[in-house]
């Protein structure tokens, strides 16, 4: 009897060591306020990646960051990786967890979020970068922020397209040509394309943009290798939308020493220091301000005025998009141009200016846009 209860324990040990030792996402913050202190809010960002790509998950951390700082938010980001059978597991987990609020972002997170969200109509979600089909029902609990990155995409095709023409010492104004490097031909990449062109042709309607998409966003070796064949056939300046991948566009700007426009983040200054003479080949970043956009969802929410159920589409009018001017914006860019940029932008603030978007256009009239600005 004795030997079958010592095995019995032995067997419980080692259920409860494998039990322990599985992946599981981290457990919500319990360290309560101090005395006479309101509860801060405690939020959970899942990144369907990985943090360190310099563009568009490290601006939704620093939204978190903002928070933390100006809202008095805890907060825990989990990093997903990039193996796709994760995700809805780790969404799953933290749905069961005591968090107020749970954030995720991109399309590929729409069907899990779709899924689970019904599932706990005590929580409360916020996607970004798209939106959940509100037809389906049920998703009364999720809050979803869409960008105008054609309004933001509009002032760096002029901006392009000024460039291309000009006197600047790598521009060759002998040629209109300037690059688009896209990771997926979706969308919502499509619509920073739309934008591109509509903006570039309204300062030149000859120009000339060499368009590329990779297919990936976690490759910068086929970025690089792509953006290099549009330098090789005379882009002057490219604009690299593509994630991660799209730090390969920046290597070949440094290697063919052309110029680049960042997205998402401030590139040139993400590189200063590291690598200065990669971030004087940057004029200005196409902004998208997911932190700006997260830091205003969160405060909306302390204050109990985030309108779940719906979807907002954030603009330059909301600093949800725009240029980066920054140091290297001052130093490269002309003040004749940075002039006319400020009057584009409020032009497009205050609705003189329309850009059309990729979202809801056919394939017919995409290929149209794309064809006519064909090299």
């Amino acid at each position: 009897m004795k030997k079958c209860l010592s095995v019995v324990t032995v067997a419980l040990l080692v259920a409860a060591l494998v039990s322990g030792c599985a992946r599981q996402a981290p457990p919500a913050p319990t360290t309560p306020p101090a005395a006479g202190q309101p509860k801060a809010l405690r939020v959970v960002l899942l990144i369907n990646g990985t943090l360190g790509d310099k563009s568009f998950f490290d601006s939704a951390q620093r939204g978190m960051e903002l928070a933390k700082k100006e809202l008095g938010i805890e907060f825990r980001t989990i990093e997903m990786g990039l193996d796709v059978s994760k995700w809805e597991p780790t969404l799953a987990d933290v749905s069961q967890q005591n968090w107020d609020l749970i954030i995720v972002g991109t399309w590929q997170m729409t069907d899990y979020l779709e899924k689970i969200a019904p599932r706990h109509p005590n929580n409360r979600y916020i996607i970004f970068d798209t939106a959940v089909d509100y037809s389906k029902g049920n998703l009364g609990n999720v809050y979803s922020i869409l960008y105008k990155q054609n309004e933001g995409s509009f002032l760096a095709g002029a901006l392009a397209a000024m460039i291309t023409k000009s006197d600047l010492p790598l521009a060759d104004k002998s040629r209109s040509i300037i690059g688009f490097l896209g990771g997926m031909d979706i969308p919502v990449i499509n619509d920073f394309l739309v934008g591109y062109i509509e903006g570039a042709r309204y300062v030149d309607p000859n120009v000339k943009v060499a368009i590329s998409y990779v297919g990936d966003f976690g490759n910068p070796a086929k970025g690089k290798e792509m953006a290099l064949a549009q330098y090789a056939m005379g882009v002057d300046i490219g604009f690299n939308v593509a994630g991660q991948t799209g730090l390969g566009q920046l290597d070949a700007a440094k290697e063919m020493n052309r110029y680049a426009l960042g997205v998402d983040s401030d590139q040139a200054m993400l590189f200063k220091d590291s690598d200065p003479a990669k971030a004087k080949l940057i004029p200005t970043s196409m902004l998208k301000r997911v932190d700006n956009s997260l830091l205003r969802a969160l405060t909306l929410f302390k204050e109990g005025k985030l309108e779940f159920g719906k979807a907002e589409s954030l603009g330059m009018k909301e600093e949800a998009v725009g240029l980066a001017e920054n140091e290297f914006y001052t130093q490269i860019v002309p003040a004749e141009f940075r002039q006319r940029l400020a009057v584009i932008k409020q032009e497009l603030i205050d609705g003189k200016i329309t850009v059309s978007t990729a979202f809801g256009m056919d394939a017919r009239q995409l290929d149209e846009i794309r064809n006519a600005v064909r090299p």
